[in-house]
């Protein structure tokens, strides 16, 4: 599998931090973000293929920025970040375009297989057009 870039958006600073450090270690190239506005402004500087993206957050939450995310930069895959009370939250956000939802705490390994899974859907896509 290509290397691919990821983009984690979390307003709990040491889950990031983790995630960051176990992503990278697998290789991927990883970003990570504690708002939904930086998510926002990095998306309108560089390419990034995958964006996973906690519903629950001060100030924008998850839901509102999909909505951005995906009228700015729509071939972006979104995977949603909930904990366990806001299951329908992340339903609502395969309604507006993500790519699939995880149940935080989540496996690592699951986490991968998701992620691995976006990027296919997005390389098929692309080579579709």
């Amino acid at each position: 599998m290509d290397a691919f870039s990821v983009l984690l958006v979390d307003d709990e600073v040491e889950f990031l931090e983790t995630l960051v450090k176990r992503l990278a270690k697998r290789k991927l190239q990883v970003t990570g973000v504690t708002s939904a506005e930086e998510a926002i402004q990095i998306l309108g500087k560089q390419s990034v293929d995958i964006v996973v993206l906690d519903v629950k957050m001060p100030g924008m939450d998850g839901l509102e920025a999909l909505r951005q995310i995906k009228s700015t930069s729509p071939d972006v895959e979104v995977i949603m970040l909930t904990g366990h009370a806001n299951v329908e939250a992340a339903i609502q956000g395969m309604e507006l375009g993500a790519f699939d939802y995880l149940m935080k705490p989540m496996d690592i390994d699951e986490l991968l297989y998701k992620l691995q899974d976006a990027y296919k859907k997005k390389t098929l896509r692309k080579l579709a057009k």
